[in-house]
């Protein structure tokens, strides 16, 4: 059986980045960076306030208070997106916006509440305190300088990377490929939810489940048709699904049973199998392999084997589709709440549920098929093979939620 790390490092040697595309920057939320971003111009593009107010020179206002307010004659006034022409000079204001560009020799802007048009004369504004030099105006490239590096290539785009190059105008970037990712399920005894079920039938619930973690690290899910137990349907399926997807994830018939035909009906077709059996628990049955480029994950068919192994070691190798070369899971520190242990030789990845104040419990049975306490758990911990975690130890936990 291969360690988890070694596992991983065949996976990732054998997968490859799929080519890329450009598409429109509203469409590019999640997607993976193939090229450096950089600037084409300065944020902001010029000076301009940060305030409603009124544009003056700073020195004019040097001993403005309540008591003795100074006057400013008004001499225009700008709305965001407009300018002013002319220039102020010593004893002169002009009306502007939050965002409206500084005129020419105004070095501050006061602030609209610090401020009154006299009620006697329109064009004349009281101000009832000081105004220091450059305040409240945002300068020309305070932000980001025109040439300044946005987005490296690799950085998989969200909210903030998403509003700051539509700030500089950029309409489409260049990404990797998402994969499409195909999730087949054998067994006879499956059936479609909503099917008549017999005494001796299940629900098929992997494929589901599978298709939301592959969506949360940017892969595309297609799912295909249950298939039956026979070399015949195994062997069709995963033809029609390597024809279709960047990718295959099967789930069952990876074991050594008479009706386990993954492997076999995968190597008819031409795949070649790189490994299987992994030394952890839930999942030891994983097998990788290759049909041309393209990755096949065999995934345990017990629901929480799948899950695991599908987080552990699928979720990375798409991820390095995208080009994301160091994907991980989000982990949170946290405290054990109970004495948790691992008696087996195996690393168990236990099922826990970590509460507000950071405290870890089991979520329940960690049988492999009870899929209640997966749905109760927020969290993954590793325990090493032999281990006893007294409460109180300090863990770090892969956050489910």
């Amino acid at each position: 059986m291969l360690e988890l790390e070694e596992a991983r490092r065949r996976i990732f040697k054998a997968v490859q980045s799929l080519p890329g595309e450009s598409v429109l920057l509203s469409d590019a939320d999640g997607r993976v960076l193939e090229e450096k971003i950089i600037s084409p111009i300065n944020l902001p593009g010029f000076d301009n306030s940060a305030v409603d107010g009124y544009a003056v020179q700073s020195k004019d206002l040097i001993s403005a208070n309540r008591a003795t307010p100074i006057s400013l004659r008004l001499i225009g006034k700008i709305p965001a997106g407009k300018s002013f022409s002319g220039k102020i000079e010593l004893g002169n204001c002009v009306r502007i916006f939050t965002g409206s560009p500084l005129p020419s020799g105004a070095d501050a802007v006061a602030m609209q509440e610090e401020t009154q048009v006299d009620l006697k004369n329109a064009d004349t504004v009281l101000f009832f305190g000081p105004a220091k030099p450059w305040e409240n105006i945002r300068f020309r490239g305070e932000d980001i300088k025109a040439g300044a590096t946005l987005a490296e290539a690799g950085t998989r785009l969200g909210v903030g990377h998403l509003s700051l190059l539509g700030a500089v105008g950029v309409e489409s970037v260049r990404v990797a490929r998402q994969p499409i990712v195909g999730l087949l399920a054998t067994g006879s005894e499956l059936r479609e939810a909503g099917q008549p079920i017999g005494p001796s039938e299940i629900f098929e619930s992997n494929r589901i489940g599978l298709a939301a973690l592959a969506r949360r690290i940017g892969a595309v899910p297609r799912i295909f048709p249950l298939i039956s137990d026979t070399l015949a349907a195994t062997k069709a399926a995963l033809e029609k699904a390597f024809a279709e997807c960047d990718a295959v994830v099967t789930t069952g018939g990876v074991s050594v049973g008479e009706l386990d035909f993954v492997k076999a009906a995968f190597e008819n077709l031409g795949g070649k199998l790189h490994f299987w059996k992994i030394s952890i628990k839930p999942g030891k049955p994983f097998v990788f392999g290759q049909l041309g480029a393209k990755p096949l994950f065999g995934l345990p068919g017990n629901p929480v084997s799948a899950l695991v192994t599908f987080i552990l070691l699928a979720a990375p190798a798409l991820a390095r589709m995208q080009g994301i070369k160091n994907f991980s899971w989000p982990s949170r520190p946290a405290t054990l709440g109970e004495t948790l242990e691992n008696r087996g030789n195996r690393r168990h990845f236990v099922r826990v549920f970590a509460d507000e104040n950071g405290r870890v419990h089991s979520a329940g049975t960690q049988a492999s098929h009870i899929l209640s306490s997966f749905a109760k758990a927020n969290g993954l911990l590793e325990i090493s093979p032999e281990t006893i975690l007294a409460a109180g130890t300090a863990v770090s936990i892969l956050r489910l939620d």
